[in-house]
């Protein structure tokens, strides 16, 4: 195995960006995120857009780090920063979807991160 140095790192990280045009929203489903509601807020969030026939991947994602802040939902749509909510219920998850996602709209009082499509923090 190669070492890694930081020329090969920042080359993988321009292919992923490339890579990146799928939607995706994320949940935190570590021990924290569970206890916090995040399974409903997942559920909630693929039947929602299910339901509405969006073009977005719901995933399952581990820990964030703020355990304080969970649920945690990671937001990332083309053309737009990727946002991280934190203390997201089932009633706010649906407003990520009607206003976040569908109207371009950032949510204010539950930005916990935000972040450039390149990874770069805002």
């Amino acid at each position: 195995m190669s070492k890694l140095t930081k020329d090969k790192l920042s080359e993988y990280e321009k292919k992923e960006t490339k890579a990146r045009k799928k939607n995706v929203i994320k949940v935190g489903m570590s021990t924290c995120g569970v206890a916090a509601g995040a399974q409903e807020v997942f559920e909630v969030l693929k039947n929602t857009v299910r339901q509405r026939n969006l073009d977005i991947d719901v995933q399952k994602c581990g820990c964030g780090g703020k355990c304080y802040a969970e649920p945690m939902v990671e937001v990332s749509i083309e053309n737009f920063p990727v946002v991280v909510y934190g203390n997201v219920d089932k009633n706010f998850a649906v407003s990520i979807i009607d206003r976040h996602i569908i109207n371009k709209e950032l949510l204010n009082d539950h930005i916990y991160d935000i972040f450039e499509e390149n990874g770069d923090k805002i």
